[in-house]
This record gives C-alpha cells, structure tokens and sequence, in this order.
C-alpha cells in the first residue's frame, strides 16, 4: 500500500475511536515509524510502504485507538520547544504549564535575584526545573514523592545537558527539606483535581493513563495546596515569590487560604491570580513579606 492510503484508513480509524486530531495523529505516528518528519511524510505519499513498518505502524495505531496519550506511545513530549522523556510515571507536560515558567523568568530577571534558591515542587518530569536551570544558568532543587517520577526527570536533565545544576530531591512536598529559609523563588504545578472529578471521569488518555497520584488533589483540589502553604513559609526568604498553577475555579479559595494570618502575621502578601490564554484562572502568585 502506498503511504496515503495507510494514512487515509488509520485516519478514518482513529477518528471512530473518538480521537480529535486524527489526520495529525496518525501523520505524527507514521513519522515516527519512519523517522521523518510530517512534511517530509507528505513528500513521500505516493512510495509504497515497508510491510515491517506497515505493521509496526498499525500496532501503535490500535494503541491510539485504546486512547494511550500519543506522547507515551512515542515517548516523547514537546514543551518549551524541547522534546522531554516521557512515561506513565509522570504527567505529560502542557502549554498551560509554559505560562508559568514565563512568570518565573520574569520575576527572577525582573528582581535581579542575586541570593537564594530556585525550587521546583512537585517536578514530575523535570520539564520546568530544567527549563529554569536552561534559561537561568541557575542550580535548582526539583522534589516530587515518586521516585520514578524523579528516574524520568534525571533522564531528561541529562539529555538536555543540565543535570549538574538540578538536586533532585523525593519528599513528599517539603518534609524531606531543612526549615532553614533557603528558597527565593518557588514554582510549583502539584496536584489539584478534585476527588469529584477524578470520580467522573476525566479524558480518557488522562483517566487510564497519566499517574493519578500527579492528579489527585483531593477534596475539592485543595488538599495538596494547603499543605504547601502549611510549610512552605519557613523555608523561604524573605520578599521570595512562590508561583502556582490552579485549577480552574479554585483562585478565590486559594486567595482567601493564603491572606489568612499566622500568629495574627500576615505571611504572604501581593496575592493575584492569573488567567491563561483561555481566560481561565490558572497561575497563583504570592510574595513573603520583606520584613
């Protein structure tokens, strides 16, 4: 069979299978069973197809139609223009998430941040620790509680030339951590669905693949997020600035959580919620007072 009438047929199939972008899809597949690129692929329409790479190209598509992320089938994941090693220990990395590693660089450059450290809570794949430590040239401290999560973010910190600048630490959150204040800039995407919405049913390639403990934010989404903001100030400076990614319809809980006081001080200030290019709310911003 010639290569546009496979593409035509796994098309069609992917597209009974529910998928969104079948046509992209099954292009992205058959290039990577080729190692050629879409355009190229498309070059090459008419030349009939290898019999071995028929079939090795029909098997990822059955894998596509079961609904496994086509990240996990290649993979790989493109963020921040860079390709990261990616497995069911890890989530896949999101454009959304690009959005706060831009708030990160810019409040770094924008403070000429000389002292402190950058920590990257709950790293998952590496993705923003190692976009940080690319970008900055700066030593970052990635932590997450699974270690195979960690195996997948060394893996990556290595790849792409970075791994002498990262720590990477398994803690669940900061327990594993000295109290010291230590950090004066802190990203973090941690868990944050709901248990409500676990239960529903999410996308199918999130639902039966992606690692729910990655996910799992417990009773409204919050859980993990209040234990962040419950240790989280001792271990930072003063005038540091902690970035989160949220949920969707948790800004104005997550504002109220962090502009209550301790010890009748005010921790935090500068709180603001950020939308993303969907008008969703989807970054979190705070600042330790300076004195």
């Amino acid at each position: 069979m010639q290569i546009y009438e496979v593409l035509e047929r796994s098309t069609s199939h992917l597209a009974e299978s529910g998928i969104d972008n079948p046509k992209l899809d099954a292009g992205l597949l058959l290039g990577y069973c080729l190692e050629k690129s879409l355009t190229a692929l498309y070059l090459m329409a008419t030349e009939e197809l290898d019999p071995e790479i028929k079939k090795q190209f029909l098997n990822l598509v059955k894998r596509r139609q079961q609904r496994e992320p086509l990240a996990y089938i290649v993979g790989t994941q493109e963020f921040w223009s860079l390709d990261f090693l990616v497995t069911p220990d890890v989530l896949i990395p999101r454009p959304e998430t690009e959005l706060l590693i831009e708030r990160g660089l810019s409040v770094w450059k924008a403070n000429g941040i000389c002292r402190g450290a950058i920590l990257d809570l709950c790293t998952g794949s590496g993705a923003i620790a190692i976009v940080l430590a690319k970008e900055l040239g700066r030593p970052v401290i990635a932590v997450d509680i699974s270690m195979e999560a960690l195996r997948v973010a060394r893996k990556n910190a290595e790849y792409h030339g970075v791994a002498h600048l990262i720590s990477f630490v398994q803690s669940d959150l900061l327990t594993a951590l000295s109290s010291t204040p230590y950090f004066s800039l802190v990203l973090s995407n941690p868990p944050y669905v709901s248990k409500k919405d676990l239960q529903a049913g999410l996308q199918p390639e999130v639902d039966r693949y992606e690692p729910h403990l990655a996910l799992d934010g417990g009773d409204r989404g919050m859980e993990i997020i209040t234990k962040i903001y419950d240790q989280l100030p001792q271990h930072l400076l003063p005038g540091a600035t902690l970035l989160m990614e949220i949920g969707t319809d948790q800004g104005t809980e997550i504002l109220k959580l962090f502009s209550a006081k301790r010890s009748n001080a005010e921790i935090f200030t500068e709180l603001r919620i950020e939308k993303d290019y969907s008008a969703h709310d989807r970054i979190f911003q705070a600042k330790t007072k300076i004195s």
